[in-house]
């Protein structure tokens, strides 16, 4: 059995991590750590997990967790990974990071977009992204893996087979997308709460969501140039799930029919990824609760524009399911252990 801790239990991402962890035929969790709710039982402050779930929280001690876990999930804020992470490294723990702090390839792109210098150089240049379909091979030979964001994921699964084929203008490229709730996290505020998002749909952080730069490094490795896009995030009123809608101009003549065989060639034997046949589109309640991206494409052949529906769920396939999915190939088990659920639907 593989020994693991959550690090950042209670939160959405941490959460949804010990629940799929819970079910999983290989893996054992040791050590559940929240600093909000140290000597607090998990299944209190979240009741659903009563009588399953009932380990309690601890505070965070490194030499604990290196002593106890062969690997840890770390689903902390954006900038405390990056403090945490590099003495558990150093100590041998497999880890799979929630936040963005290993994502880039190049420190000076987190600097940019986050606001301050990467503390940890050293060991962002030992992680790899964990994109498992675009990064399978890469994340095999890790031990630190920065696991992709939710709208990352969605959109890059959703360009990248016309980018690789080099069928797509790499110069317009446009991203139109949409969040649950949840992907602002559990800390209470303003903008987040139910009488400020109910019936209501917003963007947000317009030409400057951290995510763009993910969805740029990764595009503009299969393409082999670099890529600038336009991304544009809203929220809208429902609790998980992120619907991107993709716009990619293409330099050839392509039909429906030839766009979707060219993702489903592309995509072959990927478990967790379903290419809609022509005439049809995927819908976040065929994703809700599972691990699967489900892709749909349309060509509008009066303007030559591929226009590509992407769906996922943000707690899921884009965060801790696609972390699970990491640890399964790190661990050398089959991808699939423990993710298999379908979709919630209702």
């Amino acid at each position: 059995m593989i020994k693991v801790g959550v690090l950042g239990a209670t939160g959405y991402a941490g959460i949804e991590t010990v629940r799929i962890l819970l079910n999983h035929p290989e893996a054992e969790i040791v050590r559940v750590v929240s600093q909000s709710f140290v000597g607090q039982k998990l299944s209190d402050v979240y009741p659903n997990l009563r009588g399953i779930c009932d380990f309690e929280c601890c505070a965070l001690d490194e030499d604990d967790i290196a002593e106890n876990c062969d690997l840890v999930f770390t689903a902390l804020p954006h900038g405390a990974s990056k403090v945490v992470i590099p003495s558990l490294y150093k100590k041998d723990v497999k880890i799979i990071d929630l936040s963005g702090d290993f994502r880039y390839n190049d420190p000076k792109v987190y600097e940019q977009w986050y606001g301050e210098p990467h503390s940890a150089p050293d060991i962002l240049a030992e992680s790899v992204y964990g994109l498992c379909e675009l990064h399978r091979d890469e994340i095999k030979t890790h031990t630190l893996i920065g696991n992709p964001g939710c709208y990352t994921t969605c959109s890059i699964m959703g360009l990248a087979p016309l980018v690789a084929e080099k069928v797509a203008d790499t110069k317009s490229l446009i991203i139109d997308a949409k969040s649950g709730v949840t992907g602002a996290g559990r800390s209470a505020s303003l903008p987040n709460i139910y009488c400020e998002v109910n019936e209501s749909l917003k963007a947000y952080k317009i030409a400057a969501h951290r995510h763009t730069s993910e969805i740029e490094q990764e595009l503009s490795l299969l393409a082999g140039e670099d890529i600038i896009l336009s991304f544009t995030p809203h929220l809208v009123p429902m609790q998980r799930g992120i619907f991107a809608t993709c716009y990619a101009n293409l330099n050839k003549k392509l039909t429906t029919e030839e766009a979707v065989k060219i993702f489903k060639d592309f995509y072959k034997g990927e478990k967790f990824v379903r290419v809609y046949d022509a005439g049809t589109l995927p819908e976040i309640k065929n994703v809700a609760g599972s691990n699967y991206v489900d892709l749909g494409i349309v060509v509008d052949e009066r303007l030559n524009r591929a226009i590509v529906i992407s769906c996922i769920d943000n707690l899921v396939k884009g965060a801790a399911g696609q972390a699970v999915q990491n640890m399964n190939i790190i661990c050398g088990l089959d991808e699939s252990t423990g993710l298999s659920s379908a979709g919630m639907y209702l």
